[in-house]
């Protein structure tokens, strides 16, 4: 039999959903700076004072959206290195920044809310760092494992990087070398910088095939970070 409270949180989790749903729709429509928690109680029949017991202010509503879009792309990520458990490590890294891409080309708007260009008047908190963290971990598990197997190549830093390569994996990367943190900084700005790139149509005219060459680009990433593959 179903209690009251669970009938509410129920009922409490139906128009959360329908709220950012609609929050989504605005931001394919208008873009994340033009966001408005009361178009959106418009668009739902609802009243300006019954959404803020939901999110009280625009910046609560634009956190949760970027909290769920940072974790479907996390889940997107580990889904395809789960997959992908039979390949080796380098093969496993190309899955999953395929994952990634195809994430981001399916769901175009979210992407642009979480890694284009910032919203003014916004600062994400920092609740939104572990969903954020997700694709990262899973990249930097595939380094771990192939380092711990001998599996990774090397290439020194120069003298005046050292110290902050040691910071680096001492911080972010713990159990890996500091060459191959700052190769996993560098390989991570640069799957999203593809990403983007694709995405916002810098590619137009240069690139047809995009699909191989993104393999392709992955591929590289993969020996940038001393992932060897057989």
């Amino acid at each position: 039999m179903t209690t009251p409270q669970g009938a509410r949180a129920r009922a409490r989790m139906e128009v959360t959903t329908a709220i950012k749903d609609e929050a989504r729709r605005q931001l394919a429509a208008e873009g994340a700076a033009k966001l408005s928690l009361r178009a959106v109680a418009r668009e739902l029949g609802m009243v300006s004072s019954a959404l803020y017991r939901y999110f009280p202010s625009r910046d609560d509503l634009l956190t949760a959206l970027i909290i769920d879009a940072y974790d479907s792309l996390g889940e997107a990520a580990e889904t395809a290195h789960a997959a992908a458990a039979d390949l080796p490590s380098a093969g496993r890294w190309v899955a999953v920044c395929e994952a990634v891409r195809g994430w981001a080309l399916a769901r175009p708007h979210e992407y642009a809310l979480i890694y284009g260009s910032p919203v003014p008047g916004y600062s994400a908190p920092d609740t939104t760092i572990p969903p954020a963290a997700r694709v990262a971990l899973v990249l930097i598990g595939i380094l771990r494992e192939a380092f711990e197997r001998r599996g990774l190549a090397r290439t020194p830093v120069p003298a005046g990087l050292a110290p902050e390569a040691r910071r680096m994996a001492d911080e972010l990367m713990p159990g890996l070398p500091p060459e191959v943190a700052v190769a996993m900084a560098a390989a991570w700005a640069q799957l999203f910088g593809l990403v983007g790139f694709e995405l916002f149509g810098q590619f137009k005219g240069v690139v047809e095939d995009r699909e191989q060459f993104f393999r392709h680009a992955a591929a590289q990433l993969a020996h940038g970070v001393g992932l060897v593959f057989p």
